[in-house]
């Protein structure tokens, strides 16, 4: 396993109106946080917000190329962005779910407590496959066919590329002490978009460079 510390290049907030930042996304142009009762447009040249939609946004959040999905405590609602109308929910799955992300045609759901990450059906919510980790789940990404997870316990908090079908840490990117991960997004490029929970910011962190396969 590489490890080493996260190098953080940028910071957000925090945003004033928000209680904090529960869960992150990325459509391309924005950056878009969940926070309670909201979830908020962020243009992350500027650092300025640009619109909010009201929903119930308690973790992850994620973009499918159209549609938000947003954890509202025991369910993930599909949500036009132009209207903020709640189109459809599914179940989430298990008891404590936290990250949200989407990739190759699924939902990839992290459940917290559990240490778990599973892949889900977007229609009906069915758990496809489970991933396990040693540590809790916040955030959950993948970038370059790579999946990236947050964690977070006590004071500690790290990124960490894991390999899909075993599990293993592949890299782990340490957080500096009491800088909390929850929400996680790429932005398919160097930046690793990271929710700060109750600070109320968001933090980039630079992605390393692979080596060639």
């Amino acid at each position: 396993m590489k490890r080493a510390a996260a190098e953080i290049v940028r910071e957000y907030g925090p945003f004033s109106e928000n209680e904090g930042v529960h869960g992150v996304t990325y459509d391309g142009t924005s950056v878009w946080f969940a926070s309670g009762d909201r979830i908020t447009a962020l243009d992350p040249d500027s650092g300025k917000t640009k619109r909010t939609i009201k929903a119930s946004a308690h973790a992850g959040t994620a973009f499918d190329g159209q549609h938000l999905f947003q954890i509202a405590e025991d369910s993930i609602q599909k949500i036009d962005p132009d209207s903020g109308r709640v189109l459809s929910t599914i179940p989430a799955p298990g008891g404590s779910v936290s990250g949200l992300a989407w990739a190759e045609g699924s939902l990839w759901v992290g459940e917290y407590r559990a240490r778990k990450i599973h892949q889900v059906d977007p229609a009906t919510g069915k758990v496809l496959r489970s991933i396990d980790s040693n540590r809790f789940v916040t955030g959950v990404t993948w970038v370059d066919g790579d999946l990236w997870h947050a964690t977070w316990e006590g004071d500690e908090s790290s990124l960490r590329q894991i390999d899909p079908k075993t599990g293993d840490v592949l890299t782990q990117l340490d957080m500096p002490e009491g800088t909390g991960i929850s929400g996680l997004e790429s932005d398919g490029d160097d930046r690793l978009f990271c929710g700060g929970g109750n600070s109320g910011k968001i933090r980039v962190v630079r992605r390393p460079k692979r080596a060639a396969r």
